[in-house]
């Protein structure tokens, strides 16, 4: 006879597994939709005609000086379709100048043989080399890295295909960028009969995202030189030789010799027994990733070290060991009921051991919120500000901060709620990091959907939350909504930056940016002051959005808001329309990243 207790207990294990079953039905339709909705896309937008190909030749040919692209393929006993159908593809380059350099790593298979020898014989663009001895992936491109003669060197996988305008532009963001060293675009899936799934439409370079992810990978572009001053492929990495790769050459390069072209070049193939249907199939992959990463965190003296969790690699920053004072900036007007929740939920749950509670109290009049107010203060656990002006969000912080002791500050509304006990020092942690302005939290709605994954530039004509509304346990587009990434810009509503740097760019716009967009504004401030936003999935907390301010409901509200949106667009139109830490080829009408119709065509783009 089941107990009374176990009686609970049993009804939620079976409520929970019907649960995830109707989730996993439902992201089966769902990928099922989206795939039918990329298919609509590749033929409207991806399926070139005789008139854009005789355009790009005619680009070809008033190239000042077109580069020799050597593609380089290792092989072992490729399936023969496969093998033939990846070396077609380079065949049918729209960009001429081109050459195949093949290194087959002792294979044992006959028919494997046969079809590399029948594809390549009479090819003089088709260099092949037969090693002796089986030495994995690595020792195999650097075989084949040895037979190119190519100023640019392009990596492919022997059962992949390349689209065939895929050399056309890179020579051609060769062209328009001339200091470029890496270059790498957009991919996609194709399956074992050729149909294209799951495409990654991926951010301009984002230093933050490729540490949580090969960012790079498909289709990677190098410059020669480049490869060979780092010494080509390293042993010991295989499974993620390219990872370590570009780590290395990260060391000869700035960001702004990292380009990407917003483009579908590379069809990567997911047969059953391929890392790009799973990691789990190929562990030596992951292993080897952190391995790359942790070595590169080695070399460049930086303290911290990665390791792999669910979609990506998860980078934890080492704090000093003497912690800095963080001054946690929470303004409000009464609001008892959310205040108090707020600032238990901190002193209660947050592991962070060294920050101090700064209270902006904007003309409270309730006399139960007076008395918890006080009682804090009384108490040591806030101190308070009081003032009585309009409500103007930009201003009250920037009071706040001006008084804070903290070397290190955080934006927190009063309607936000702790929930990962470690989100102060894995946001202070980032905040510290060279280069890092403000650092963002992952935010969930009560209900735990998402609330805030990034801020996404353009989106909605001003700006908005990516993957805003995503269910909890979805990754979002390509592992998006749970990785490390630098954004554009991150909602105040739990920012985490070091003061000095709030203080370079003189804080929050008081004049034209009472109470919106003041935070986009900001980042955006601190993005041309050279420093990078980051957000991050480890800091987790609710926001109940809204709560004590309301919805711009009234005439008043709607006239501030329409000037708020005017001020961002005239001040940034150039920044919302081509987000850098968003694609092109991502809807602007919603921030599900969902696929535009049509997508947005990058200035650098434009076909002659």
């Amino acid at each position: 006879m089941t107990s009374l207790l176990a009686r609970p207990l049993c009804w939620f294990r079976c409520w929970n597994r019907s649960r995830v079953a109707r989730r996993r039905q439902r992201l089966g339709r769902d990928v099922a939709a989206r795939n039918a909705d990329y298919d609509a896309w590749i033929r409207l937008y991806d399926v070139l005609d005789d008139e854009t190909r005789s355009r790009m030749r005619r680009r070809i040919a008033r190239l000042p000086n077109a580069p020799l692209i050597s593609v380089v393929m290792p092989t072992h006993n490729a399936d023969p379709t496969w093998l033939r159908a990846a070396i077609d593809s380079v065949r049918t380059q729209i960009y001429p100048r081109w050459e195949l350099c093949i290194a087959d790593d002792a294979s044992t298979s006959p028919e494997s043989l046969a079809a590399l020898r029948s594809c390549t014989a009479g090819d003089p663009r088709i260099k092949t080399a037969f090693r002796r001895e089986n030495g994995h992936i690595s020792a195999a491109s650097n075989t084949a890295l040895g037979l190119a003669t190519g100023e640019w060197i392009v990596l492919m996988d022997h059962d992949d295909l390349l689209s065939e305008h895929a050399l056309f532009w890179i020579a051609d963001a060769i062209a328009k960028h001339p200091g470029a060293a890496l270059i790498y675009s957009d991919e996609d899936k194709v399956s074992e009969v050729g149909v294209r799934s799951d495409p990654y439409f991926k951010p301009d370079w984002n230093i933050d995202l490729f540490f949580s992810q090969n960012l790079f990978s498909h289709l990677g572009a190098y410059k020669a030189e480049l490869v060979r001053k780092v010494g080509g492929f390293r042993l010991g990495l295989e499974g993620s030789q390219d990872y370590d790769l570009v780590l290395r050459c990260l060391a000869h390069v700035g960001a702004a010799e990292i380009h990407h072209v917003p483009k579908v070049l590379y069809h990567w193939r997911v047969p059953a027994h391929s890392a790009a249907r799973s990691n789990d199939v190929k562990p030596c992959a992951v292993v080897a990733g952190e391995t790359a990463l942790n070595e590169h965190f080695l070399r460049e003296g930086i303290r911290g070290r990665a390791e792999h969790v669910g979609p990506g690699y998860r980078v934890r920053y080492e704090l000093p060991a003497e912690l800095p004072l963080v001054s946690l900036v929470i303004p409000t007007r009464n609001a008892l009921k959310l205040v108090r929740k707020c600032v238990e939920s901190i002193v209660e749950h947050t592991t962070y051991g060294r920050y101090e509670i700064i209270l902006v109290d904007n003309g409270s009049d309730e006399p139960e919120a007076l008395a918890y107010f006080a009682a804090m203060q009384s108490a040591g656990v806030l101190r308070i500000i009081r003032d009585d002006g309009e409500f103007n969000y930009s201003a009250l912080n920037n009071r706040a901060v001006s008084a804070a002791l903290g070397e290190v500050v955080g934006l927190v509304n009063n309607d936000i709620e702790v929930l990962s006990p470690e989100w102060l020092s894995e946001m202070v942690s980032i905040a510290l990091q060279p280069g890092v302005g403000a650092v963002g939290a992952r935010l969930w709605y009560p209900n735990r959907t998402l609330q805030h994954g990034g801020v996404v530039l353009g989106v909605g004509g001003g700006a908005n939350h990516a993957h805003r509304g995503l269910p909890e346990g979805s990754g979002g587009h390509c592992g998006r909504a749970c990785l490390i990434q630098s954004f554009s810009a991150v909602t105040g509503a739990c920012l985490v930056i070091r003061k000095d740097r709030f203080e370079a760019v003189q804080g929050l716009n008081e004049t034209d940016l009472k109470v919106e967009f003041n935070d986009v504004d900001f980042c955006l401030r601190l993005r041309e002051a050279g420093l990078r936003n980051v957000w991050t999935p480890y800091a987790e907390l609710v926001h109940h959005e809204s709560a004590t301010r309301g919805t711009d409901n009234t005439p008043g509200k709607h006239k501030r808001h329409a000037a708020e949106v005017d001020y961002l667009i005239r001040r940034w139109g150039k920044s919302l329309a081509f987000d850098p830490a968003y694609s092109p080829n991502l809807t602007l009408r919603a921030e599900d990243f969902s696929y535009a119709w049509p997508p947005r065509v990058r200035p650098d783009m434009q076909l002659d």
